[in-house]
């Protein structure tokens, strides 16, 4: 099972990013898919999670708005489209994968670092 993310990077507090999780082993559509960002010294949290089975998507009060996910059952790939970055999104981000019905994650992907200036 794999997880590759990517699409994190430098940019000033405005802008835009598009992350990508590239998913293989496992069979996409049974996964609800999470975007999970860590910064050093602090809880990582939960940014956004999609899942196939119900459409359902969530969002953490701080990116409300700004951040899109998405998900490509054709390609096993989501994405997160972050705009109106700001600063205190600078983190790793991680992407995760959790069987529907279960509580736990079960893969994780290697995590990209987004960083954005003020």
């Amino acid at each position: 099972v794999q997880l590759q993310a990517s699409g994190g990077g430098l940019v000033q507090a405005g802008g835009s990013l598009r992350l990508s999780c590239a998913v293989s082993g496992i069979t996409f559509d049974d996964y609800a898919m999470s975007w999970i960002r860590q910064v050093p010294g602090k809880e990582r949290e939960v940014v956004s999670c999609t899942s196939k089975s119900d459409g359902s998507t969530y969002y953490a009060d701080s990116v409300k708005g700004r951040f899109a996910i998405s998900r490509d059952s054709a390609k096993n790939t989501m994405y997160l489209d972050m705009s109106s970055l700001k600063p205190e999104d600078s983190a790793v981000y991680y992407c995760a994968s959790r069987r529907i019905g279960r509580s736990s994650y079960e893969y994780w992907g290697q995590g990209t670092q987004v960083t954005v200036s003020s």
